[in-house]
């Protein structure tokens, strides 16, 4: 395996493989939603119902509060890919109260954001890399590919700096 760049993280110097330069530039310019800490979540209300009420509730009482599309897709059932994220989901959980820290991956951008996911970063893949994304209560009943962006910001340089073949020849005025 090739190696390239020299990183300094943390006061020790590491060589990073091509494949991981590649990742690295890869998830470079999307963008990343602000993170709202925990000690603002007490003022959270998803339509009148504190965080607490919501996970205290039955899966049926949550899916009337839902919007339309939210609650037919979830009275049809879950399909299979959410049902394993699911239960990776609750596995992490178990594991977080045990000290151990595990990333969750999926692919499932259609997932419904549901109360038991508030407090994990759940890594969405966007069709290049897998973004972060943290859910804080605001995300309920939002789908989990809302927030993982699968276009970039496009920051065009200069004329003739990376642009098209056209864009080369500029009148000179």
């Amino acid at each position: 395996m090739p190696l390239g760049k020299v990183f300094n993280r943390g006061g020790v110097g590491w060589l990073m493989s091509s494949k991981e330069q590649e990742a690295q530039k890869g998830k470079q310019g999307w963008i990343t939603p602000t993170v709202i800490p925990p000690e603002e979540w007490a003022t959270f209300r998803y339509r009148g119902k504190t965080l607490e009420e919501l996970l205290n509730m039955s899966m049926d009482e949550f899916i009337k509060l839902l919007p339309a599309r939210q609650r037919r897709s979830l009275k049809r059932g879950l399909k299979p890919e959410h049902r394993k994220l699911l239960e990776k989901i609750r596995k992490a959980k178990r594991l977080a109260a045990q000290g151990k820290k595990v990333v969750i991956r999926t692919h499932c951008r259609d997932m419904i954001i549901l109360p038991e996911m508030v407090g994990l970063t759940i890594h969405v893949y966007n069709g290049i890399t897998y973004i972060p994304v943290f859910i804080s209560p605001w995300h309920i009943g939002h789908y989990l590919g809302e927030f993982a962006l699968t276009t970039k910001i496009v920051q065009h340089g200069e004329p003739g700096l990376k642009a098209t073949r056209s864009s080369l020849h500029i009148a000179a005025k």
